[in-house]
């Protein structure tokens, strides 16, 4: 296994948390993830185990948010027969199962108080009960943990325990999104373009040109690397990269600032124009009013605008309305009224 094959990237960020992976893969120590969604967590808590002695024992992952608070605690420490109603056999927990190996829990922020104390002991002593047993199970597993909560915040509005966090926070991998380093997009594109060339021989995907490289090294990626993933697989079905550009929103999710700025570079001289009627004799600005000046202003403006954003949408009113935020009737209307259209070039 090699690290850059897996975590790719060239920032700062991710030659940080690859040099993280090899110094404290071997440690054992309590490690927590942190980054937003899509980031690659689990990820990095699959190359934290695959370099540590570990790898030859269990990896078992567990989504706190996923499994609902009456069946973690049996999901975690599993149970005895008669423990409950339905539990009509002896089922291991992941503790158990993962004994000698890592236990990776994501989302951790999501877990309840009652359950944090129950995990904290277990962390301090290394020993648990399954429910509905007076037995006392000794398990040496290696604790990773993963949130896209700010633990911090929790800290404060009390959802979340001090000591449960000084224990997990012992070493912190911090994944940052995907917006803050674009640098690392060619690379993680180029990665994807091979990895589903493979799994689909008769679908070919073309590097994307330099001017859409920069167009998506603009884009905020919400849903950050896996978004990106999931983009190069629609690639491959659509064979287009101007499709994909079509359904993205740019410039930090506020497209109507860009095109505000695009506005003052490309048409100022509109302004400018209704502006210089001022320098005007009296006589000639006797029919003008400046309700009149102020009308024309906004109508240019409004029209600009509103052409950039349908411009951008691919003219998906739906879409822009949201954008410009304003009511679909409400474009309809201005569309009409401003006599916008799409351009022909």
């Amino acid at each position: 296994m090699i690290l850059e094959e897996e975590i790719i990237g060239k920032s700062e960020n991710i030659k940080k948390v690859r040099e993280l992976i090899r110094h404290v893969a071997d440690t054992g120590l309590n490690t927590i993830i942190i980054g937003e969604t899509g980031v690659g967590k689990e990820l990095v808590a699959q190359c934290l185990y695959q370099y540590s002695l570990r790898r030859y024992h269990p990896f078992i992952k567990v989504n706190c948010a996923a499994i609902p608070e009456s069946l973690l605690e049996s999901e975690l420490f599993g149970y005895e027969r008669g423990a409950f109603t339905g539990a009509d056999r002896n089922k291991k927990g992941k503790f158990q199962l993962a004994h000698n190996g890592v236990l990776f829990l994501d989302e951790i922020g999501d877990m309840s108080l009652s359950l944090q104390s129950k995990l904290l002991h277990v962390l301090q002593s290394g020993d648990f009960s399954p429910l509905g047993s007076e037995k006392i199970f000794t398990t040496n597993t290696w604790v990773i943990t993963a949130t896209n909560q700010d633990l911090q915040q929790a800290l404060k509005n009390k959802t979340f325990r001090e000591d449960l966090y000084y224990r997990l926070h012992i070493i912190n991998v911090k994944l940052e999104p995907l917006r803050t380093r674009p640098e690392d997009i060619p690379c993680l594109i180029e990665h994807f373009i091979k990895k589903y060339s493979s799994i689909f021989p008769n679908k070919k995907v073309v590097f994307p040109n330099e001017s859409v490289m920069d167009r998506l090294m603009t884009y905020h990626w919400p849903g950050n690397v896996r978004e990106l993933q999931n983009i190069i697989q629609k690639k491959m079905a659509l064979g287009s990269w101007d499709e994909i550009l079509r359904g993205l929103i740019f410039k930090n999710d506020t497209p109507h600032v860009s095109a505000i700025a695009k506005l003052r570079a490309e048409d100022s001289s509109d302004i400018e124009a209704l502006l210089s009627l001022l320098t005007l004799s009296i006589e000639d600005l006797s029919s003008f009013s400046l309700q009149k000046i102020k009308k024309e202003v906004t109508d240019r403006i409004e029209n600009r605008i509103i052409s950039l954003v349908l411009e951008h949408t691919g003219w998906n009113r739906s879409k822009a309305a949201k954008i410009l935020k304003i009511s679909y009737k409400t474009l309809l209307f201005k569309i009409r009224n401003l006599a916008i259209s799409p351009r022909l070039d």
